[in-house]
């Protein structure tokens, strides 16, 4: 039987953090071993907020495709590309810009509530407003059977499966099928400060972080504010610590909330026993990053290989397109 397809895209915004691993990455590693794989470093996205801020892109590209090769991506189970090395993103993009209604993109859940949240940047531009149509030629172009998200991105896949709907309707063919959810438990990681692990907080742990920084950033992680002395007794489920025993140390968790409740440990210690934990789950990722980053062409010819592999499907789809449009 033929794989189904999958597509999803990561955005080059800084190195990759526990958050990235947690939420994301781990589960494109499993998602590899089951079906046909497209995944991207989505470098023209990076661009809808930060387009006056382009100095380091092409680092933050390179470490991105880095990491992601670290964490167990492996370009002989699936294609691994820079979304501009693929300009039939961008083409099948025009295609739909002009078929999409704006109050589509307006009612968008995201568009709002993004725009207050970054009120410092000027938002107010049509690669911010069309940037979901971008992400429907993202799906669209491979005909990807399954997408891979969390409930809150619902309204985005939904609207390319109303982009698919309409341009069939429009030009009487059946080019773009209806891609479906992938649903994904996103484990949301707290950051250091207790709130949700994000660059913007500067609250992460990198994947790239050598252990004396790993160690470092735990040391300081916030724990229980009750709990003032060590012969206070811990409430373990509000503790940012524990959070992380859970996900990267689950065989550890029941002890330390036991020994947390009975005052039995500080936090100092419970910390410094979470950071060797998490620097040996981290340690096959680091030993496969030094391997990379010993040979940085490597990283090149993959990401360069798998565009060529992406751009065989693409311009398929996209010459289909034009024929329909009656471009061709």
């Amino acid at each position: 039987m033929t794989k189904k397809r999958v597509l999803s895209g990561i955005q080059p915004t800084g190195r990759l953090h526990l958050g990235n691993l947690k939420g994301a990455v781990e589960n494109w590693v499993r998602l590899q071993e089951k079906y046909d794989c497209y995944f991207f470093i989505a470098d023209f996205h990076a661009l809808t907020v930060g387009y006056a801020e382009t100095k380091g892109l092409r680092e933050d590209i390179h470490q991105l495709a880095v990491d992601l090769l670290s964490s167990g991506l492996d370009p002989q189970k699936c294609v691994l590309f820079r979304q501009s090395d693929v300009p039939e993103h961008a083409e099948l993009h025009l295609l739909f810009s002009m078929i999409t209604p704006l109050p589509w993109l307006e009612r968008v859940p995201t568009y709002k509530s993004k725009i207050e949240e970054l009120k410092e940047k000027d938002l107010g531009t049509y690669g911010f407003l069309g940037y979901p149509v971008l992400q429907a030629a993202d799906i669209l172009i491979y005909k990807a059977q399954l997408v891979p998200v969390g409930e809150d991105q619902l309204p985005h896949l939904e609207l390319t499966r109303e982009i698919a709907r309409r341009f069939n309707f429009l030009y009487k063919k059946e080019v773009f099928p209806e891609p479906k959810e992938e649903l994904t438990e996103f484990p949301v990681l707290p950051g250091t400060d207790g709130r949700k692990m994000s660059k913007s907080y500067q609250n992460t742990i990198a994947l790239s972080d050598p252990p004396e920084v790993v160690r470092r950033k735990i040391s300081i992680m916030v724990t229980d504010p009750a709990r003032v002395k060590k012969e206070d007794k811990g409430h373990p489920e509000v503790c940012s610590a524990f959070s992380f025993y859970k996900i990267f140390a689950p065989e550890a968790a029941d002890r330390v909330a036991s020994e947390c409740r009975e005052a039995k440990r500080g936090c100092v210690e419970c910390k410094k026993e979470l950071a060797e934990y998490l620097i040996k789950y981290l340690a096959p990722i680091h030993a496969r990053r030094r391997e990379w980053e010993k040979h940085p062409e490597r990283v090149d010819k993959v990401l360069a290989e798998g565009a060529s592999r992406a751009r065989e499907v693409a311009g398929k789809t996209l010459e289909e397109a034009k024929k329909a449009v009656g471009l061709k």
